[in-house]
């Protein structure tokens, strides 16, 4: 559910091989089942969900994220501690995300995300279609930034899945705990420092995805 990361963590247009087919593959991962449907997809956009499905892996077993999920669920979440720190992450890379994506600001970023993906819509498993019309008109990307952003993405969580009613308390949880987060958020280990203004966990990502994906975001390698 951290849309957000996901997206940012694309790579970038301007030195990202086949950038438009990783985003939507990377975005249409949240919906996309089965190995039939990753292969109705062109080989580009596999390569998207692979991506997403990567970062999912990579993060859920770190131990900064376990240290996270480990907080939220004693904190009362129980199983849903996992989604409300994905969430809660976006709202701390949206409230910093300069640190990490200096070369655009955050709203331009978002609309010009929007932009991709209402261009290639028809493309998004059809769950997402409805919920990307919410996403666009409310500005989710942006309003991560703010605390009532995280509430209405948490609120909203909570009416869709069942026996999600928690989950519309994961705000409150997830301030009290949010010092610890942001310190853990903004490191991933010995090389990354422990510094909250240092890009460490999201950059720490992104060079473990060049390494595994060097074709994908080095558009220069053979």
């Amino acid at each position: 559910m951290n849309f957000l990361a996901h997206l940012l963590l694309s790579g970038s247009p301007a030195t990202t091989r086949d950038y438009e087919d990783l985003v939507i593959g990377n975005f249409a991962a949240e919906a996309v089942r089965g190995r039939a449907q990753v292969q109705a997809y062109p080989a580009t956009v596999q390569r998207g969900i692979h991506l997403h499905r990567f970062i999912d892996s990579f993060t859920d077993t770190h131990p900064v994220v376990r240290r996270t999920t480990a907080r939220l669920r004693e904190a009362g979440l129980g199983k849903w501690a996992g989604v409300v720190a994905d969430v809660g992450y976006d709202h701390l890379l949206a409230r910093d995300f300069s640190d990490f994506h200096p070369a655009e600001p955050l709203p331009a970023f978002a609309q010009r995300l929007y932009a991709l993906l209402q261009a290639r819509r028809a493309e998004l498993p059809e769950r997402l279609q409805h919920m990307f019309q919410y996403m666009r008109r409310d500005d989710w990307l942006t309003g991560y930034a703010q605390p009532e952003g995280l509430e209405r993405a948490l609120y909203g969580l909570s009416r869709r899945v069942p026996s999600g009613a928690v989950l519309a308390t994961g705000r409150q949880r997830f301030c009290r705990k949010r010092r610890p987060m942001r310190q853990t958020f903004g490191s991933s280990g010995p090389s990354c420092g422990p510094e909250w203004r240092r890009p460490g966990k999201l950059r720490c990502i992104f060079d473990a995805l060049v390494y595994i994906y060097p074709s994908v975001f080095n558009p220069s390698y053979s």
